[in-house]
């Protein structure tokens, strides 16, 4: 069991890193927000369809399973959606930064699903991240409206990874991928449909779109999805919450050389992200520590 939870959580830096790629994605192709998202889990449904049906896998669950499946597959629609519009309106560094504070949110969060006491030093570490916040909001003002829409997506995907916590551990990742994945095209299409978007244009991509779409539809989320949710079945939402808050520093990174000239941040802007990083750090240190002398308890 051990040896599983190390592999997990080394498959799951793995794929934090793959996720920290798509937002480079995100600035090269040239859709809109909501066109891009469709386009994601349009594609990812399609791979989790043939997967489905090469291992012939039992899709079959309980009404109000699906109905789980089907909230998290239109949470998780939204959070690419404001996820995307946030770069688009603002920048990858940006976005990446606030999306720190996906930690925070899970930390509210978990109390209320998982009915356990909130902890003090979770507070505490939730002020100073706002602290952080306020700190980027005060000094990239020009990106507000990117800081907004990055926030939300992080509430998003804590309460998307609070919630598959609960469904990773009883039934198999691809079958939940399928059902998230096409709830999510399904939510957002009923939505284009009747905004009339789907016009030809619509469907007139360029072949760079096209190869870009491929590689965020397959390697970033058919695999990355199914495989993120595997890896719940051996870590805890917040551990898994935690590692994906190091995607800002790989998707940074990545940014940096690859875009270095769109974005070269001021430095208070890299104080105000350090700081919201290191506060997530230190507190997967406290939940760690804590929970080590919870075992040596139970040992003795």
């Amino acid at each position: 069991m051990q040896n599983d939870n190390l592999k997990s959580y080394l498959h799951l830096h793995v794929i934090v890193f793959i996720w920290g790629f798509t937002a480079v994605l995100g600035k090269l192709i040239s859709l809109e927000a909501l066109d891009l998202v469709w386009y994601r889990m349009f594609f990812a449904a399609l791979i989790m369809v043939a997967v489905i049906l090469i291992t012939k896998e039992k899709i079959k669950v309980p009404i109000h399973v699906l109905a789980g499946f089907i909230a998290s597959g239109i949470i998780i629609a939204l959070h690419w959606l404001t996820f995307y519009q946030a770069i688009k309106v603002s920048n990858v560094s940006i976005t990446l930064a606030c999306l720190s504070t996906g930690a925070f949110f899970a930390s509210i969060l978990e109390p209320i699903f998982y009915k356990r006491k909130v902890i003090w030093y979770e507070v505490l570490f939730g002020l100073i991240v706002i602290f952080g916040l306020g700190i980027i909001f005060k000094v990239e003002t020009q990106y507000t409206a990117g800081i907004y829409l990055a926030v939300t997506s992080a509430f998003l995907s804590a309460l998307f990874s609070v919630i598959n916590g609960k469904y990773a551990k009883e039934y198999n990742p691809n079958v939940i991928s399928i059902y998230e994945l096409s709830s999510g095209v399904i939510f957002i299409s009923i939505y284009l449909f009747f905004a009339g978007s789907f016009t030809p244009a619509f469907f007139a991509l360029s072949i760079n779109d096209i190869l870009w779409l491929l590689i965020l539809s397959s390697i970033c989320t058919a695999y990355a999805f199914s495989a993120s949710i595997k890896v719940m079945k051996f870590l805890s939402p917040f551990t898994v919450m935690l590692t994906i808050n190091l995607e800002p520093i790989y998707g940074i990174v990545l940014v940096l050389l690859i875009f270095p000239e769109n974005e070269k941040m001021s430095p208070m802007f890299y104080l105000g992200a350090l700081i919201i990083l290191a506060t997530v750090i230190a507190n997967g240190i406290m939940k760690s520590r804590k929970k080590n002398s919870n075992n040596l308890k139970i040992s003795l």
